[in-house]
């Protein structure tokens, strides 16, 4: 998608305008329209069911096909959970549906069937009708949305060995990662190849129960067995769960047989199901018409008895799949994805960072100088950032696994930044409907240095007091919560009053100058532990404190140090530890100097008048102009290794240097942190490992 986006951009001429317009669709979503409701839960991180609508416009007659999706949205809120039916009005692809076109849709004498294949042409002629396996499956996957409920998916049609014929439901499981929650295969299919196929697509199947045996729509039984069955709906999440942090880009097919006292006889359905096979061939009906008929065709037969069955396992599906969606939040909210579920120590589980999540685009001229007003040659590249992202980030790969709170819009480019995140903990991440995701393109010198930068972070405004305060509870028993200066103002200081409150630790991490001077606006400032500016950001905030500053920017190292130290004086008379962030010449790291060392320990700290400030200078691991592909992440890792250190208990000089160990390793990366960047890579052990320079000590004139 982001290719055929940037191919589009690349043009000239007359279609530029028709570019962007295709650009904000495929990137924004105009084309998808996301009901308030759904919106608000998939914000608040709570349970979503999708729901398809070609059983309202074709699975059932008029009002029972009203009658049935009415009483399923109904169980699915009963059990805790927001429906979410999918539909096409008037060429826009709906995420959830008022009554009002619950009420259209049922009604509507000749609608569209809409799968897959059929998007495109709906919406560019304003059409509407009743969404199928494959095409809910793509809006679910594209609102956010992880469990879609259904009554059948469909298969490998009987005779599909000569016909070819396959429904474009096991295609996109193969494709979408959305797990699917229904009664099996549609028993007028050939479930024996569609297993087999299923199997080609890389589909996990799991037959939801004690039994492995595969459900076929009407029967318990199909007379198959599933590879897997998980026994109940919290098995079943986990499964889901592992499947999302896998990034297999498949999806997952639950099972669920029909409750036995509901279930229609199966021989007379089945017997039933031949007769209209045979009525459909002899009537010339083909393709995708043999369903919808066969099915009609079969409730006349039987009198009732199989649509008494269809809806029966609907309902039941809602229920199950409603408590599957509950259990995957709680799992979520739990942060035990299946690959770190394990009983953890307290301070790691409770450590919080709030910050910005940003996908970037960065490019690296392959000349000395930048040139402005041409084209520069060099290199292109995308990757995920944004400063709350990339310290939780590395905090995860270092076994720290923070809660990290951020917002992203609904659009492609948040699908690939949630992606990327698997490994993280992002059930604080919000996903707001009809604003974009941050993005942020930077330019760097052939010499690593950035050249120029442009952003786009009006959701990190977003990022509101109101929404954070639904983690109070996580922030008031944090071991260490981490801010970084995208966030509002109003934002920063209710953290900062939760933390002073409880005595929680609060670390923070500035974007740049203006961004750094936020909690210093008002005595917020006075809540945080620990700072971690450049040497103009703490020029700023000295400025907006009001205090003097020296005119002249220092440039020899020696008085770099002075004047770091020097500014961060008056800060530490409330403050822990200033960390003066150095670029190549390193780091400085001030505050009370405290047996032979700056400490960055101990829950209760206060400076004590008489005590005595200090400065150590940590020089940066060498490295040259060559070897550095990406700058924009160093900073952020240095911070992160550096609190990772704090949480595991380290002493201050290890804390430190594996702050510089993961700076180095991002600045080798094409990604702001390292991809290779783990508790092995980055541990205690690897500084005892390596040869050091040595350090200095500065004292306040």
């Amino acid at each position: 998608m982001l290719g055929k986006v940037a191919s589009l951009l690349q043009r000239v001429g007359p279609s530029a305008s028709h570019n962007a317009f295709l650009t904000r669709c495929f990137l924004h979503g105009s084309l998808l329209r996301i009901h308030p409701s759904v919106s608000e839960a998939l914000a608040s991180q709570e349970p979503v069911v999708a729901l398809e609508s070609t059983i309202i416009t074709h699975g059932m007659p008029y009002p029972h096909n009203l009658r049935t999706a009415q009483e399923v949205e109904g169980i699915v809120r009963a059990s805790g959970a927001t429906p979410a039916t999918v539909g096409v009005l008037g060429g826009r692809v709906h995420v959830g549906l008022s009554e009002e076109e619950l009420c259209f849709l049922a009604r509507s004498e000749a609608p569209l069937k809409v799968s897959r294949r059929d998007l495109p042409y709906a919406l560019s002629q304003g059409l509407s009708g009743g969404t199928t396996v494959s095409a809910t499956m793509t809006a679910a996957h594209r609102a956010g949305i992880p469990v879609f409920v259904t009554g059948g998916v469909g298969g490998v049609h009987r005779g599909g060995e000569s016909t070819m014929d396959v429904s474009a439901d096991l295609t996109e499981l193969g494709r979408t990662p959305v797990a699917v929650v229904s009664a099996g295969v549609k028993s007028i299919l050939d479930i024996g190849r569609t297993l087999e196929y299923l199997e080609t697509q890389g589909v996990c199947v799991a037959t939801f129960g004690s039994s492995r045996d595969f459900p076929a729509f009407f029967a318990p039984r199909s007379g198959f067995v599933s590879p897997y069955n998980v026994k109940d709906e919290r098995e079943a999440a986990a499964l889901i769960a592992s499947a999302l942090a896998l990034g297999l880009g498949s999806g997952v097919l639950i099972a669920v047989p029909i409750p036995e006292e509901q279930a229609a006889v199966g021989q007379e359905i089945e017997e039933a199901i031949q007769r209209a096979l045979t009525e459909s061939r002899d009537k010339g009906i083909s393709g995708r018409e043999v369903t919808p008929f066969v099915l009609k065709r079969v409730s006349e037969l039987t009198q009732g008895k199989s649509l008494e069955a269809n809806m029966a396992l609907i309902r039941n599906n809602a229920a199950v799949g409603s408590g599957i969606a509950r259990a995957l939040v709680t799992l979520r909210q739990e942060g035990q994805t299946p690959s770190t579920r394990r009983e953890r120590q307290t301070d790691q589980a409770s450590a919080v960072v709030i910050g910005g999540i940003n996908v970037d685009f960065i490019a690296k001229v392959k000349q000395e100088k930048l040139v402005m007003g041409q084209t520069n040659p060099g290199s292109v590249g995308q990757s995920f950032g944004g400063v709350g992202r990339n310290l939780a980030d590395c905090l995860t790969r270092l076994g720290a696994q923070p809660l990290f709170i951020s917002a992203l819009g609904v659009d492609a480019l948040s699908e690939s930044a949630l992606s990327y995140c698997t490994h993280m903990n992002t059930s604080g991440v919000a996903r707001l409907q009809d604003h974009s995701t941050a993005t942020y393109c930077a330019v760097i010198t052939e010499k690593g240095e950035l050249g120029v930068g442009v952003g786009d972070m009006d959701i990190h405004q977003r990022i509101t007091e109101q929404y954070v305060s639904r983690f109070e509870e996580r922030l008031a028993t944090a071991s260490l919560v981490c801010l970084d200066g995208n966030i509002p103002v109003s934002t920063i200081d209710y953290v900062c009053g939760i933390a002073s409150k409880h005595r929680v630790p609060v670390w923070f991490e500035p974007t740049n100058v203006d961004k750094a001077c936020k909690p210093f606006l008002s005595d917020s400032w006075k809540a945080l532990s620990f700072f971690s500016p450049n040497l103009a950001e703490l020029r700023a905030v000295n400025q907006a404190l009001g205090l003097p500053v020296p005119a002249a920017v220092p440039s020899s190292l020696d008085d770099v140090l002075g004047s770091a130290l020097a500014l961060s004086r008056p800060l530490l008379e409330h403050l822990r530890c200033v960390v003066v962030t150095l670029g190549p010449h390193g780091v400085l790291l001030c505050g009370d100097a405290e047996g032979g060392a700056v400490s960055l320990q101990g829950a209760e700290y206060k400076h004590q008048p008489g005590g005595r400030l200090c400065g150590v200078h940590y020089p940066a691991i060498p490295i040259s102009a060559g070897d550095i592909v990406n700058v924009s992440g160093a900073g952020d890792s240095l911070a992160a290794g550096l609190m990772a250190g704090m949480l595991q208990g380290q002493d201050s000089d290890t804390c430190v240097k594996m702050g510089l160990l993961a700076a180095d390793m991002s600045l080798r990366s094409h990604d702001p942190v390292s991809p290779a960047l783990s508790s092995t890579t980055v541990s205690p052990e690897q500084v005892r490992a390596r040869r050091w320079p040595p350090v200095t000590w500065q004292w306040p004139g």
